[in-house]
């Protein structure tokens, strides 16, 4: 079996992971947060969401967050923008990319932002021209290209379908999401390959939640498909506000340990990236939801 040689991870902690926390994270944790990331190594950072307060109340400080980071270089900073609105004001925060989203489920999409698949795709045409204007990548996610909460399992064809509608406002990237943590080795197979239709195995990356305990299997399927990169949490935070029952992220912590157990490069230490793990998992007043981080904690313990 010939794996890729290199990984990417881009760490969605920042955002995605605590997108959803109900009590007030400062903008200075967040800060400290990717500070902590980056010097672990992490190149690709997810660091907020330019959305309106009312609907995530935790991303308020998105702009104050981005002018606090003190920036790396060859580390690259996306923020999430979900219409003309947030991207307006994501720019003046300098991203290099921005992050768009369609869920691949007609039932999800009309739950989460009232509209159909295709009209929330031709919502996000201006963002994509604007940002492609504005020299910032675009990057796309496919939420629910697995499993959906109120329609159940997804057909491969509508991950191809909106895979095609987003190449053709010009996203850059797709990311194939996961977002209830459903699938397994084979269901994530079949979607990858649906999104292979319309992009090349160096423009998709693999998002998957750990929901069922699936998230490290699925991302060896992905890497015996050649998929090189995938986006991971620090502590395995986060979940989705609309996805009952729907646990964090696959944990960057357990991604990396077993990456380097095969013998792949990330350039990510990972007894700083635990660190950072912590640091956060203290502030929440919780364990870090990740088990190499808490296996290796404990060896330090002891």
């Amino acid at each position: 079996m010939k794996y890729p040689s290199k990984i990417k991870i881009v760490d969605v902690g920042p955002r995605d992971g605590l997108q959803n926390e109900k009590a007030p994270v400062p903008a200075a944790v967040k800060i400290e947060l990717v500070h902590r990331l980056q010097d672990a190594g992490l190149t690709e950072i997810e660091v907020t969401s330019f959305v309106s307060p009312k609907w995530v109340p935790q991303m308020a400080d998105a702009a104050e967050v981005m002018a606090g980071i003190t920036r790396k270089p060859g580390v690259r900073y996306s923020v999430l923008t979900p219409n003309m609105k947030g991207f307006e004001a994501a720019v003046l925060s300098k991203p290099d990319e921005i992050v768009v989203f369609a869920a691949a489920s007609e039932a999800f999409s009309q739950r989460n932002i009232n509209c159909s698949i295709s009209e929330s795709i031709e919502r996000f045409r201006p963002v994509a021209e604007a940002a492609r204007a504005n020299n910032i990548y675009v990057r796309g996610a496919i939420s629910c290209a697995v499993g959906c909460p109120y329609e159940g399992e997804i057909a491969p064809e509508r991950v191809a379908m909106v895979a095609r509608l987003l190449r053709e406002i010009g996203v850059q990237h797709i990311g194939v999401a996961d977002t209830i943590g459903v699938g397994t080795p084979v269901k994530v197979e079949r979607a990858m390959e649906a999104a292979l239709q319309h992009y090349g195995v160096d423009d998709i990356s693999g998002h998957f939640h750990d929901t069922y305990g699936q998230a490290l299997g699925n991302t060896l399927a992905s890497l015996q498909m050649g998929i090189w990169q995938y986006d991971t949490s620090s502590a395995g935070l986060g979940g989705c506000p609309y996805a009952k029952g729907a646990t964090g992220n696959v944990a960057t912590e357990d991604v990396v340990y077993m990456l380097q157990g095969m013998g792949i490069e990330t350039g990510i230490d990972l007894d700083k990236l635990i660190d950072a793990g912590k640091f956060i998992s203290d502030f929440l007043e919780r364990k870090p939801n990740s088990r190499a981080a808490t296996a290796l904690l404990n060896k330090r313990a002891g």
